[in-house]
């Protein structure tokens, strides 16, 4: 048995699968890396929603001006009621709601919209006016919120 070749053949598999393990840990640093800069800029964008920053983000200007009031609440409103109709020509109860700016906005509410109270589901009977919510939803083609989740506030008692 020539203990040379077999030597050699040796130190030749150990070199390959030590390069093919260097291969996979590079591979993996990279795949780590690419997670870890996502995150943070995912982070970097959610800061304003999580600590109060700038209300269009950091990025905000890049998006190409969607910083607009109007865009920011397209999808929800949190205000109070002003009117109630449970039974509007549609078939959807409609709500008109005030804003935190002042804003009135149109927002329907369909069968299938979760109403609730802290942990208690109501009826859209058991919602009136100058009722405190927060209204989740998406826009319709004409400005109106069709609203997902209405969650009604407990009001303060007046001292």
């Amino acid at each position: 048995m020539n203990f040379k070749k077999f030597f050699s053949a040796k130190i030749g598999f150990i070199v390959i699968g030590a390069l093919i393990v260097l291969l996979f840990v590079f591979k993996a640093g990279e795949f780590v890396g690419y997670k870890k800069a996502r995150f943070s800029y995912k982070w970097g964008e959610n800061y304003h929603r999580n600590f109060a920053g700038p209300r269009g983000g950091f990025f905000g200007d890049v998006k190409g001006g969607f910083g607009d009031k109007d865009f920011i609440n397209a999808y929800g409103i949190f205000g109070s009621i002003i009117k109630l109709d449970p039974s509007a020509s549609s078939g959807q109860a409609t709500l008109i709601m005030k804003d935190r700016d002042g804003v009135e906005k149109l927002v329907l509410v369909s069968d299938s919209t979760v109403i609730r109270r802290g942990r208690e589901t109501l009826k859209i009977s058991d919602v009136k006016a100058d009722d405190l919510v927060v209204i989740l939803g998406s826009p319709n083609d004409q400005g109106q919120i069709e609203a997902k989740l209405i969650r009604v506030f407990p009001l303060r008692e007046k001292r």
